[in-house]
């Protein structure tokens, strides 16, 4: 029989709370046609050991070569999953796989591409965690205009040829719906069961802040300017060109009144921002060139068809 999910969990030193989420899949999804797909992102402890260790008939492990972080690791269990939905999941105990076959339910009969969990009691600490995660949303939220409640909860079920589009490279795994909001995917979130963590130690920390921030300038670029990059690099161009070539006309009405303009800060603005223009809009050119090879060359287009209806037909 075909696979009806799989579930991708990314792990790095959880060697204690290997077998108990195992065993909770394994419970959670008993009916349903599932594999497991374990990805190790280079742990240093026994995470791997103990993984090769369980017999179990629907496991999958996948082990890195060293430590490439979350988004390299999900991307790898992605690749390697053939289930025809694909559930991602922390492998920190944190994530209760009951929620799983509900996910999948509404995913199923919504006709959702990807139903996020929303941590509903989260069991997280208040300054270190919370806080800083409720800042992250609420920037997240109003920038990206993917208007979920919680964007850090691991817990999601997609469509797996959705999830094997997405693309998610550097530290994208903490923008994952606004990945699948670009590629015109239906969404909706739903609370889940969250739990204190029993072992180990989390590998998140107050670090993680800027990288989010960086992030989401990234995801805004993809957002407004992907398909048009010489809209934000050419206008932007334009507009301190046009400014810089103002300050130059005013400098050489002075020199032909007899003005001393040399030395004159305002004439190195001047020329500062007539460069910067040049730059920018030749920065743009050069995206453009590359935006259409990217596409071309790949094949791809620049929009996704979620339904052709032909007579009485109806193929997706």
């Amino acid at each position: 029989m075909p696979i009806k999910i799989s579930v991708v969990v990314t792990v790095y030193n959880e060697e204690l709370n290997i077998q108990p989420l195992i065993d909770q899949i394994t419970q959670a999804l008993e009916g349903i046609e599932y594999e497991i797909v374990y990805v190790d992102d280079g742990s240093t402890d026994n995470t791997l050991k103990v993984l090769y260790s369980i017999d179990h008939p629907r496991l999958k492990v996948i082990e890195l070569r060293k430590n490439y972080g979350q988004s390299s690791a999900l991307m790898a269990g992605i690749e390697h999953a053939e289930g025809e939905y694909i559930a991602t999941m922390d492998g920190d105990l944190q994530n209760d796989p009951s929620d799983i076959p509900e996910l999948l339910r509404i995913a199923e009969e919504g006709s959702y591409e990807m139903v996020a969990g929303e941590r509903a009691n989260r069991k997280d600490g208040m300054f270190l965690r919370k806080i800083p995660s409720l800042i992250a949303n609420y920037i997240i939220r109003n920038t990206s205009g993917v208007h979920l409640r919680d964007y850090g909860c691991a817990l999601r079920v997609f469509k797996g040829e959705l999830a094997k589009e997405l693309g998610i490279y550097g530290e994208l795994h903490r923008f994952i719906p606004v990945l699948a909001h670009l590629e015109g995917a239906r969404i909706i979130q739903v609370p889940v069961k969250h739990h204190a963590r029993q072992f180990g130690q989390s590998k998140y920390g107050l670090n993680r802040t800027f990288k989010v921030i960086s992030d989401l300038l990234l995801m805004l670029f993809f957002k407004r300017y992907m398909q048009k990059p010489m809209h934000l690099f050419g206008n932007t161009g334009v507009f301190l060109f046009a400014i810089g070539a103002l300050i130059n006309l005013y400098l050489i009405v002075l020199k032909i009144l007899g003005h001393d303009i040399w030395g004159k800060p305002l004439l190195i603005l001047g020329l500062m921002l007539v460069l910067a223009g040049i730059q920018l809009i030749t920065i743009g050119i050069v995206i453009e060139i590359q935006i259409r090879t990217y596409f071309e060359s790949q094949k791809k287009r620049p929009y996704k068809v979620r339904n052709v209806k032909k007579g009485e037909v109806l193929m997706s």
